[in-house]
């Protein structure tokens, strides 16, 4: 059994495995309520459309987070936005959002020769190089989160299953929205500088999707997704160092490969139910 700890035994795959750990976290407290509301799309429009502002950011020598979070809150604002007109749908708007500022952020990238490798750090990330900084700061992005999740989950639970319900009941959806919108731009801020829009994105929706195959309570799927994203993490680290693959991209893998395991572990349960009626 030794072969399972060897890797953990270097400084920089335990650094990466906390980081690791505490990017789940992020992940199951904002990722649920981004499955449970259908904003999967919306979750990988605001992540790759951050290109925008961290190609300026990197081009302007200012911090790539500042960037990153004036982008994924602009796309969020005007998602908003385009949210309220009666004959636009909510996809739609996303869908435009996301092409414009992903393209525009390419075309910044093109104008820039020096941009290439700092463009594959975004998609892909490299986990197997954060520091204690790095950790630090998303320790302060879990506990923020915890908070707003905490605060804001009664209304989060009105507005995912009825909106109109929660209006009636004094609890401000649009209020509830935005905050939502906050939190999930916030774990993607917080974690895409250190594992990549990949590895967010897929720790953002596979590990809350397979846990909710199986729980019915918030709070379960919640722990169930944070326990998923955990063992994708320390999975992903164990193959890829035997198998000399990317970390991230690894553990992505990793991630959405147990929620189609979970996926078919629940057709193998409802299917008696289904012959015996």
């Amino acid at each position: 059994m030794d072969w399972l700890f060897d890797p953990f035994q270097v400084s920089f795959v335990r650094q990466a495995l906390w980081a690791g750990v505490l990017v789940s976290l992020l992940c199951a407290l904002a990722g649920t309520w981004v499955v449970l509301r259908g904003m999967a799309f919306l979750g990988d429009a605001m992540s790759h459309g951050m290109l925008l502002g961290v190609a300026l950011a990197s081009m302007a020598g200012v911090n790539i987070l500042i960037g990153a979070l004036l982008s994924a809150g602009g796309m969020a604002y005007g998602v908003s936005v385009l949210g309220r007109s009666a004959r636009l749908s909510q996809d739609t708007g996303i869908g435009l959002l996301f092409a414009g500022m992903l393209s525009l952020g390419v075309i910044v990238v093109s104008h820039s020769r020096s941009f290439a490798v700092d463009l594959t750090g975004f998609l892909f990330g490299d986990v197997l190089a954060v520091t204690g900084e790095d950790l630090a700061g998303l320790g302060v992005a879990l506990a923020v989160t915890a908070v707003v999740a905490a605060l804001g989950h009664r209304p989060f639970v009105a507005l995912a299953f009825d909106p109109r319900k929660a209006h009636t009941l004094g609890m401000r959806p649009g209020v509830a929205h935005v905050l939502l919108l906050g939190l999930v731009t916030l774990a993607i801020v917080a974690s895409f500088h250190i594992v990549g829009t990949l590895l967010v994105f897929g720790l953002l929706i596979g590990p809350p999707a397979a846990a909710a195959l199986w729980a019915r309570r918030i709070p379960t799927i919640m722990l169930g997704a944070a326990l998923l994203g955990i063992v994708s993490t320390v999975a992903g680290l164990i193959v890829s160092w035997y198998a000399a693959t990317a970390a991230g991209a690894t553990i992505a893998a990793v991630a959405v490969g147990l929620f189609f395991l979970s996926a078919f572990g629940d057709f193998l349960r409802r299917r008696p139910l289904a012959v015996a009626r």
